[in-house]
């Protein structure tokens, strides 16, 4: 005999009927918590010295609301605070407002990106907001893109469609040419494609951290010689140890003279390429010879976790690629889902984050979080004593720098202990190491962060036994 149906969960989901009180009283205290959280920022340090957060686990009863609650609290007080002024140590900035309301309403919509039937409307706002995008930074009218969760994900993306555009899907004796400076990703998305250590070719990098064009050209007619096949060039906009740019005009016409998929990592810069104006040393370039980019506007404009693009100037090259059909979902012969244009399936609708975020800053508030970023940075090396210390920075909001007239076991330990003791001062930097030395580095992408907390990182630096 059938069970009868009671509806008893009804109050565990958002009432289809009713006015739904319970559910907004829960947000409302949720954002009351969060709100205060943020409100506590400089009476915190970025990283919580009380870590009173414990995992409880579901009983046989459900949890009050109450008692989830100050769990929650405990959770957000021993998380990692990336509003606080002194965190400068990653590409983490604090979340713009208007993105975490996006948040809540790709949350609270549950659309999935899968198809363009789970999710009719916001399908169409990653399509025209990747052509829009792909368009503002030189490709043409045939390209687009899609969103993923990371920019490993659109790496690995990217590097799947190169190897199927260049017809060597299944040869794993194919090579990936890649800089000593490039980002770990393509080294992990090497191992899923079942590419080995030997056939990733490494170019070395110049003095200002960018791949060295001889180098590159001597490698790549080398490979050619040998036989093997080159499946894609990687080029690197904003290195992670010093925000350095690679070549792009040179490596992509050379790319494009032999046919080779041509794709930027640029994760980190590549949301200059977006802006109207000009940014010395950053802007005047041409990607017209880049099959594929990635961009990720969640690390300087503070769109929430996760923000990641991947943009290709022919949007074919993905359908191509990932194209399987979907015989559980009855799609019209003209409709391409977005679930079969990347390695992902179901997707959330993180694209409301970026696209409100970037409606919200309009260009002109875009192209202010660039200035003031490039500016903390260039305000910080003009107080960083020049003589005390080696710089080492690119045209981005990144510094690394390391004391002069130290051996690599000196450094090592005088990093340690000064970036020990910035974090018992509330300023969080990183301590990164690069070519077997460990060096401390700055990311200026943190609004909060005012010249006279620049100015006391710098004197504090300056003054600790160097």
């Amino acid at each position: 005999m059938t069970e009868k149906i009671t509806n008893d969960h009804i109050n565990y989901f958002p009432s289809i009927k009713g006015n739904n009180d319970e559910l907004l009283n829960v947000l409302i205290k949720t954002s009351e918590l969060l709100c205060k959280w943020y409100s506590d920022t400089n009476r915190v340090s970025p990283l919580p010295f009380n870590k009173r957060f414990r995992v409880s686990y579901p009983q046989k009863n459900g949890t009050d609301v109450k008692i989830l609650l100050d769990e929650i609290e405990d959770l957000v007080y021993s998380s990692f605070c990336p509003s606080h002024p002194g965190s400068l140590a990653h590409l983490d900035p604090p979340p713009l407002t208007i993105s975490i309301i996006g948040d809540l309403i790709a949350s609270s919509l549950n659309n999935n990106l899968l198809a363009e039937e789970l999710s009719p409307s916001i399908s169409k706002l990653e399509n025209d907001l990747c052509k829009w995008l792909s368009k503002k930074i030189g490709f043409d009218m045939n390209s687009g893109g899609i969103a993923a969760s990371g920019g490993t994900l659109n790496n690995l993306n990217a590097l799947v469609t190169a190897k199927h555009y260049s017809g060597l899907t299944f040869n794993n004796e194919t090579v990936l040419i890649i800089s000593e400076d490039a980002h770990v990703s393509f080294k992990k998305c090497a191992k899923i494609l079942g590419i080995e250590d030997r056939n990733i070719c490494v170019v070395n990098t110049d003095k200002n951290g960018s791949m060295n064009i001889p180098s590159f050209i001597k490698l790549i007619n080398s490979i050619i010689r040998s036989g093997k096949k080159i499946f894609a060039v990687v080029a690197t906009f904003g290195t992670t140890f010093r925000g350095a740019l690679d070549p792009i005009n040179e490596i992509g016409n050379l790319c494009n003279d032999k046919n080779i998929w041509f794709h930027i990592d640029a994760s980190i810069g590549g949301i200059f390429l977006v802006a109207d104006k000009s940014f010395d040393n950053i802007t005047d370039i041409n990607i017209s010879n880049a099959n594929s980019i990635t961009i990720n506007p969640q690390k300087l404009l503070g769109i929430a976790k996760t923000s990641s693009l991947l943009l290709v100037s022919d949007i074919n090259t993905l359908k191509n690629t990932f194209h399987t059909g979907l015989p559980y979902i009855d799609s019209p012969d003209d409709v391409i889902n977005r679930g079969e244009l990347g390695v992902q399936g179901s997707r959330p609708a993180e694209i409301i984050k970026l696209w409100l975020g970037l409606r919200f800053l309009g260009m002109e508030g875009i192209e202010n979080i660039l200035n003031e970023s490039l500016l903390k940075k260039s305000i910080f090396i003009e107080k960083l004593d020049e003589n005390k210390f080696e710089i080492f920075s690119g045209p981005l909001h990144i510094i690394s720098f390391l004391p002069k007239k130290m051996n690599t076991d000196q450094s090592n330990k005088w990093t340690l202990e000064a970036r020990n003791s910035l974090m018992e001062r509330n300023y969080m930097i990183s301590r990164p190491l690069y070519k077997g030395r460990n060096y401390l580095r700055i990311v200026f992408g943190n609004y909060n962060t005012t010249t006279q907390h620049i100015s006391d990182l710098a004197d504090f630096l300056n003054n600790f036994n160097v």
